[in-house]
């Protein structure tokens, strides 16, 4: 199972990783916490109905990776050539359902990197050469949205829209410093493919 998750048996998945695997995920997961940015303040009340009627932001973010994970729920490819009216009716949507959606959004994005950071703090590597990680099905699909944002993120810095950009991406020199950007965010892509495959029925 070198490099790739395989299902275990009633469900979930598993995947050995070396010591410097285990760095490299941990250390873009905490990145993307980072990102995220820090959730609600541990002195806030502890009230569930003030929490879902909190308001977040309602406009996006005006970083470009932030604006990958976060992106407006009505615009999307062909939203520059609708007329000018409809296009001020679907910024005002973007931004009402941006300002009672983002809060809930960061907090699950923020708890999947979390997800990921924890298992591989329980994998415990005595001889230095890294571990099995076996993951539940519900630790798999929390590392399977968090290998997603991680992907999206990295393909942002990337200048990646689809995965047709990526095919010059096999041709770049090792000297180039997108390099090992890249090979990460393929690395992670054939991680992510073979978890997707463990989830299937």
């Amino acid at each position: 199972m070198p490099g790739h998750f395989e299902p275990l048996p009633g469900g979930g998945a598993a995947v050995a990783l070396d010591d410097v695997e285990i760095s490299i995920i941990r250390s873009l997961a905490v990145q993307l916490l980072e990102l995220i940015g820090p959730g609600p303040a541990e002195d806030a009340p502890d009230d569930p109905l003030a929490e879902l009627f909190a308001e977040g932001p309602s406009e996006p973010p005006s970083d470009p990776v932030l604006r990958r994970l976060f992106p407006d729920a009505y615009g999307g490819p062909g939203s520059e050539s609708v007329p000018p009216e409809e296009a001020e009716e679907r910024r005002a949507h973007s931004a009402e359902f941006r300002r009672f959606t983002e809060n809930d959004l960061r907090a699950r994005k923020r708890e999947n990197a979390l997800a990921v950071i924890r298992s591989l703090d329980g994998l415990t590597s005595v001889s230095g050469e890294g571990g099995v990680l076996k993951l539940t099905r519900g630790d798999s699909e929390q590392w399977l949205s968090a290998l997603n944002d991680l992907r999206l993120a990295i393909g942002s810095r990337l200048e990646i829209v689809d995965e047709e950009d990526t095919d010059h991406l096999y041709e770049l020199p090792d000297d180039d410093p997108r390099k090992p950007m890249v090979m990460a965010y393929l690395w992670l892509g054939g991680l992510q493919e073979t978890l997707v495959t463990t989830l299937m029925p």
